[in-house]
């Protein structure tokens, strides 16, 4: 069967799939066959290859360190630095090439909190500067929200595959996200998606249950607190573009309320 070749835009298009599912390995230069059985390695080199496997940090370990680089930081920026210097969440091990903190204005009134960093925002050290981050960006400005934004994640290494962070990479960064909303005192919080919400509320609950409902998160040290917003992931809305109508309600109630207290 012959097989037509595949123009500029459609080669673009295919290249993009297979990133954002998780394939960023290069072919190799020559070619390698397959179909030719690799002799079992020796027991001696079995050995070896075993014992330069790095250890998994305990988890309580990773924790207590976190919260130890968190409490040092001073300042947003120092925040940005303790988290790129963090060993202690399994993430950074798996194929993330930098960490991903934060953009958006260091004074701002408004902290708006993510999932995860996916290929894009892994490849530039920015949340939320993909497709999904655009469709944020427009929301944001027609609301009069430009540039009152803080924008971080509940993690900072992106997830393979741009898969949800589970609960425990959540857990073990959660001190810096509690450290951010400490120093940057918002007047509001908003959350995008399930993950997101789920983790900063500590709660089962479902986002289409959540969204719409302003919530109060309160850190346990500090007395600080804020009203918080849970919505929609920008990148479900791009899948699902008839629910841009209930997350932009969403984005109109948190105007409103910064409104309300200024």
């Amino acid at each position: 069967m012959n097989t037509q070749p595949l123009d500029a835009a459609a080669t673009e298009s295919l290249l993009a799939f297979w990133r954002d599912a998780g394939v960023d390995a290069c072919f190799e230069d020559a070619p390698v066959d397959r179909t030719h059985v690799v002799p079992p390695p020796a027991v001696k080199a079995v050995a070896k290859a075993t014992a330069s496997v790095v250890a998994v940090p305990d988890a309580g370990d990773a924790l207590s360190e976190a919260r130890r680089l968190a409490a040092g930081a001073g300042t947003l920026e120092e925040l940005g630095q303790a988290i790129a210097s963090f060993e202690g969440c399994p993430l950074k091990g798996m194929g993330a090439t930098q960490s991903v903190f934060s953009r958006g204005n260091p004074e701002a009134p408004i902290l708006v909190i993510g999932e995860g960093p996916g290929a894009e925002e892994d490849q530039r050290g920015q949340p939320f500067v993909g497709e999904a981050g655009l469709l944020l960006d427009r929301m944001l400005k027609e609301a009069g929200l430009e540039g009152q934004v803080f924008i971080t994640n509940t993690v900072f290494w992106r997830p393979p595959g741009n898969r949800t962070p589970s609960p425990a990479e959540q857990a073990v960064c959660a001190p810096f996200v509690e450290r951010a909303f400490a120093l940057l005192q918002p007047k509001a919080v908003l959350l995008l998606g399930a993950a997101a919400a789920k983790s900063v509320l500590g709660t089962d609950e479902g986002i289409m249950r959540m969204r719409g409902q302003w919530r109060e998160w309160r850190l346990s040290e500090g007395a600080v607190s804020a009203p918080v917003l849970p919505t929609l992931h920008p990148a479900f809305l791009l899948r699902q573009p008839m629910a841009k109508r209930q997350a932009w309600a969403d984005i109109m109630s948190l105007a409103a309320r910064l409104d309300a207290g200024d």
